[in-house]
């Protein structure tokens, strides 16, 4: 069970995240996780959005925008909840190569990590052996 993401190469200048945000709120489209690395002349933004579709048609004309397919993997909030994760990664020999945080609601006492690896199926079994619950895009949009 994978999730799109979308990466959005973009000049790195000021005012670029704010106006490239501001087209994914005037299409209706909301940022359910993300995380923004730099260098000297670009950006990365990260994205998981409600609508990858919008997203993608309403960025197209200001940025270079490519998907891939990520996990998202819910954890107990809760000292240890992602040692567990990266445990049971560890022993179906996975390797992350990044993740980030999504926005979720606090009062379910649990964190959703987005994770890049190098192997989705062996890191889907893993997960899923280990007890882990991953969520879909339907589920990424709903939350």
């Amino acid at each position: 069970m994978t999730v799109k993401q979308l990466s959005v190469f973009a000049q790195n200048k000021p005012g670029r995240i704010s106006a490239l945000t501001k087209l994914l709120a005037e299409n209706g489209v909301n940022i359910r996780a993300i995380s923004v690395a730099d260098t000297k002349d670009f950006g990365i933004l990260r994205l998981i959005v409600s609508d990858i579709d919008k997203a993608k048609a309403a960025l197209k004309d200001n940025a270079v925008v490519q998907s891939s397919k990520v996990l998202a993997v819910i954890a107990e909030d809760t000292p240890g909840g992602l040692a567990s994760i990266m445990e049971a990664l560890y022993a179906a020999n996975v390797s992350v190569e990044y993740m980030y945080s999504a926005f979720l609601n606090p009062s379910e006492n649990n964190a959703c990590l987005i994770l890049r690896v190098d192997n989705n199926d062996n890191a889907v079994s893993a997960l899923k052996e280990a007890g882990f619950r991953l969520l879909s895009q339907e589920d990424m949009a709903k939350i």
